[in-house]
C-alpha cells in the first residue's frame, strides 16, 4: 500500500500511431502484490511545462500527443567491450530475458540487470543499427526482481507485435533491482543517500555506459526513455529530472513524487536534492513525460494533478486518467501500449551510418 500521503498510482490510454526509423521501417493479469496499492477528482489535462494545466483542445481525451523527436544523427555507438556474462533467466514470445551482475564504475555498486533485445538486433540485416534503449523500474521493493521481467507485464512481446504493425520503436529494454533488502521503510529511493549504496549514480550513470559498453546504441539522450509503475514511478520521474542529460523522456505510471526513506533521517538537504515534487519546479530539466492517474482512486488523482501542476518550463507533461483505473499490475498491464506508443513517438529511433 501507499507508505505515505504522496503515493499515487497511474495509467494511460490512447493510440499514437507511427512509423519506425527508416532504416528498419525500410526492412520490412493477476497481481503479484509487489506494487503500492493507494488510496483529487478532476478531468484528464495536459501541461507545458507552464506550472498551469493546459487544455487538451481537440485532442482526443486520452490520446498521447506526439513530438518529432530530435534525430539522433544518424551515428550508431557501437559496443566498446568488455561483453558481459549475460545468462538467459526466462523466454518469452518474442526472445529471451537475460540476466547478469553490473558493477558500476562510479558507483562502486553491484547489482542485477535483465535484459531484452528485441529479434531485430540480432537480425543480420540489422548488424549497423543502433537501437533506443527503454530502462523500466519495478513496483515494490524490486530487491532481486523486476516486475517488467515477469510474464504478468508482458512488455516485450508487446512491443515486438506494434513493431510488426509500424506503431512502436524495437527497443533494447533494461531492467535494474533497485534495492537490496525487503525494508520498504528503508528504501533505498533509487538514490545516493548519504552512507547507502550510491543507487542513484548506479542507475543513471553507470547503467547507461554499460549498456554502451555492451550493446548498439545511439549518440546522444534522443533515444534514452525511462518507464516506471508504482515505485518504479517514482524512480522514473526522479531520475528523468535528474539527468535530463541521460533521458529525453519517461513514463511515471501510478507514480509518488516524495522520497521517504526512513535512511534519509538527518540528510534533509539531500533528500531535498532527490525529491521530484521540487526538482519539477527548478525549470531545469527538458525532458518529456506522460504522466497518469488511475480514474477510480480520486485520492491517487488529486496527487498526480496537483504534481503535474508544478511543473515548470522547459518540463513538459502530458497528464492521463485511466478510466476505472486501480493500482493493480492489471490495470498497468492495459497501458503497455499506449506507454510504448508514447515513448516511440518522442524518442529516435533506430539508426544505421
Amino acid at each position: 500500500m501507499l507508505r505515505q500521503s504522496s503515493r499515487s498510482r497511474a495509467v494511460l490510454t490512447g493510440a499514437a500511431v507511427l512509423t519506425l526509423a527508416a532504416s528498419l521501417a525500410a526492412c520490412g493479469g493477476s497481481d503479484d502484490g509487489k506494487g503500492k496499492s493507494s488510496s483529487a477528482d478532476g478531468t484528464p489535462a495536459a501541461t507545458a511545462g507552464t506550472g498551469t494545466p493546459a487544455a487538451t483542445g481537440s485532442e482526443a481525451p486520452g490520446t498521447p500527443t506526439a513530438e518529432q523527436p530530435t534525430p539522433a544523427n544518424g551515428k550508431v555507438l557501437m559496443p566498446t567491450g568488455p561483453a558481459a556474462n549475460l545468462s538467459k533467466v526466462r523466454d518469452t514470445a518474442a526472445g529471451p530475458i537475460m540476466m547478469t551482475k553490473v558493477t558500476g564504475a562510479k558507483s562502486g555498486v553491484t547489482g542485477q540487470v535483465w535484459v531484452w533485445l528485441p529479434p531485430e538486433y540480432n537480425d543480420p540485416k540489422f548488424a549497423k543499427t543502433g537501437f533506443p534503449v527503454l530502462t523500466l523500474y519495478a513496483g515494490g521493493q524490486s530487491n532481486g526482481y523486476n516486475t517488467w521481467t515477469d510474464n504478468q507485464l508482458p512488455i516485450q512481446e508487446v512491443d515486438e507485435q506494434l513493431v510488426k504493425q509500424g506503431k512502436a520503436h524495437p527497443f533494447i529494454m533494461i531492467m535494474p533491482v533497485q534495492n537490496f533488502n525487503s525494508d520498504e521503510k528503508n528504501a533505498l529511493d533509487c538514490s545516493d543517500i548519504p552512507g547507502q549504496p550510491k543507487m542513484g549514480t548506479w542507475m543513471a550513470e553507470d547503467i547507461p555506459a554499460w549498456v554502451r559498453a555492451n550493446f548498439r546504441t545511439l549518440q546522444g539522450r534522443d533515444s534514452w526513455g525511462v518507464m516506471g509503475a508504482s515505485t518504479g514511478g517514482f524512480c522514473s520521474a526522479k531520475l528523468a529530472l535528474q539527468y535530463p542529460n541521460v533521458y529525453k523522456a519517461a513514463v511515471p505510471i501510478d507514480g509518488y513524487f516524495i522520497p521517504d526513506s526512513g535512511l534519509w533521517k538527518g540528510h534533509d538537504a539531500e533528500k531535498a536534492a532527490n525529491n521530484p515534487n521540487l526538482l519539477v519546479t527548478q525549470g531545469k530539466a527538458d525532458v518529456k513525460m506522460y504522466v497518469t492517474a488511475g480514474g477510480a482512486n480520486g485520492y491517487e488523482k488529486e496527487v498526480v494533478k496537483s504534481w503535474v501542476a508544478k511543473a515548470v518550463a522547459p518540463v513538459s507533461i502530458q497528464y492521463y486518467e485511466q478510466p476505472g483505473g486501480k493500482h493493480l499490475t492489471s490495470d498497468f498491464k492495459k497501458m503497455i501500449p499506449d506507454t510504448l506508443q508514447w515513448l516511440s513517438a518522442n524518442l529516435a529511433g533506430p539508426a544505421s551510418d
